[in-house]
């Protein structure tokens, strides 16, 4: 089994030290099998939606049928006023019930083999080492030393914003994040800017760490950066969108953590 030595690097920027990555960044890219594993990842995050099977229809009004010299309308009992203004079952008359309303009953679950979830998160995490996939993304990775880039276990136990900002700074991440947050400010089209999603959200780094001693909070502001715990690794934070090659950030004990998994599987 070959191994392969990436470089780790301090707050500052500088390289401290060479550790034994094993196969983790080795691992074949397989974009078919990202896209099935990060799509049934949002479906299963959806919401059925309907109106109330009962819209409508909480009426005592019936039609009189044909005969009467009327229309055939539902009626109120006991007169002749048609009650299209409350909800009448003619779907066909003003105020009346919708005629093919959602249900409320669509099922939006999408399995996927656990085999093949695990293929697409190795594979996910192989790609954070590929430069040409990280750029095909849209990050800019000129001032970044090496790939994968991974950083002492100092950076977890950052706490303020301003000391997380210069450390991603020193590491050659600044105008990544610069494009972010240039995205961020951009108006959405269409309806969505008023259903709460007015701006669009841009991703930029990807900070994956062993253990939180202060850098989740301390990174929650600044614009296209998440945090997340290595146990808590999905394919959907590695590939966004359905696509992989994110930049991303490792801890050491980060990678020590896959590197214990990759030995005991």
């Amino acid at each position: 089994m070959s191994s392969t030595k990436v470089s780790v690097f301090d707050l500052e920027g500088k390289e401290k030290e060479k550790i034994d990555t094993g196969t983790i960044f080795t691992v074949a890219f397989r974009p078919d099998i990202i896209k099935r594993t990060v799509l049934a990842s949002r479906r299963n995050r959806q919401i059925a939606f309907g109106v109330d099977p009962q819209a409508g229809k909480r009426t005592t009004a019936e039609s009189w049928g044909a005969g009467r010299g009327a229309a055939r309308v539902a009626r109120v009992k006991g007169s002749r006023t048609h009650s299209a203004s409350r909800g009448a079952l003619n779907p066909f008359v003003v105020g009346g019930r919708q005629t093919h309303p959602p249900e409320g009953k669509q099922n939006f679950t999408e399995k996927v083999n656990k085999k093949e979830k695990i293929i697409a998160k190795k594979s996910a995490i192989s790609a954070t080492a590929d430069a040409t996939l990280v750029e095909s993304r849209g990050h800019i990775i000129e001032e970044i030393q090496s790939l994968p880039l991974i950083v002492t276990n100092d950076f977890e136990s950052l706490k303020k914003t301003q000391e997380v900002q210069i450390a991603l700074n020193n590491l050659g991440l600044a105008f990544d994040i610069a494009k972010a947050k240039r995205r961020n400010s951009q108006i959405r089209p269409g309806k969505g800017k008023r259903r709460g999603r007015k701006y669009k959200s841009g991703k930029s780094v990807l900070i994956v760490i062993g253990t939180d001693l202060g850098i989740r909070d301390a990174s929650k502001n600044i614009p296209g950066v998440d945090v997340v715990i290595v146990d808590h690794l999905n394919t959907e934070h590695l590939a966004p969108g359905t696509h992989a090659g994110r930049l991303t950030v490792w801890t050491k004990s980060a990678i020590e953590y896959l590197r214990e998994a990759e030995l005991a599987s």
